[in-house]
């Protein structure tokens, strides 16, 4: 018996940035590889994977023979690749904007300003590009009290990014509040079997390398 291996590879660490785009390809449900990295190892990450991911990060993944990095890329093209899935609005449908503009604030504004919340980093948000750690938290609460999703009344492949930074955030590092909005917001997200398909495979890959497991934030 042979088996065909998947020409989708998702280069991927649990509990990282990469969990999101873990969630979103079971969502897709498509057939995919995991190739784990070990970003926090003590050694380091083997140079050769530099060739995939210049900065040696994960998320990537591999298509054939197409590479795409960082979350927000990847998250647009997985979603209108596999658009039968329905989780990327059309580009002439209403939500795309939304939907583009919030899998980049993810990237681009939520990640910092969490990180440098995070570290104690005093600043004026005028000089950082991703502004400050308060308007974020207000741009948020209130998006997500108008709207049950990212991209308005339906759920997305930006939810997947979105959810999976505010329960990592607020569960983990502790340091995203604990506002109503985001609370309803992820009983409503995370409770998709699709979520809980991914959580229990990233448990089952973290069993199988303790190596890797024991250089990881444990959820709280």
């Amino acid at each position: 018996m042979t088996t065909t291996q998947p020409d989708l590879v998702f280069h991927h660490v649990p509990w990282s940035r990469s969990a999101g785009i873990r969630w979103l390809l079971e969502e897709l449900a498509v057939p995919y590889a995991v190739n784990i990295v070990d970003v926090r190892a003590p050694q380091g990450v083997d140079e050769g994977y530099r060739a995939i991911q210049p900065h040696k990060k994960v998320p990537a993944i591999q298509h054939g023979d197409v590479v795409v990095t960082e979350r927000a890329a990847i998250a647009i093209y997985l979603g209108d690749r596999f658009a039968d899935a329905g989780l990327a609005p059309a580009i002439d449908a209403q939500g795309r904007a939304a939907y583009l503009t919030t899998l980049v604030y993810c990237d681009a504004v939520f990640d910092p300003a969490v990180s440098a919340r995070a570290h104690g980093l005093t600043y004026r948000p005028s000089d950082y590009a991703f502004g400050g750690f308060d308007d974020v938290i207000a741009y948020l609460d209130a998006k997500l009290t108008r709207h049950p999703y990212a991209a308005g009344p339906v759920f997305t492949a930006a939810d997947t990014q979105l959810a999976s930074g505010l329960a990592f955030t607020m569960n983990v590092m502790q340091v995203v509040p604990r506002k109503p909005a985001f609370e309803a917001y992820l009983a409503r997200t995370t409770s998709r079997p699709a979520y809980q398909r991914a959580q229990q495979l990233d448990v089952e890959l973290l069993q199988q390398h303790p190596e890797v497991a024991k250089n990881l934030p444990q959820p709280g």
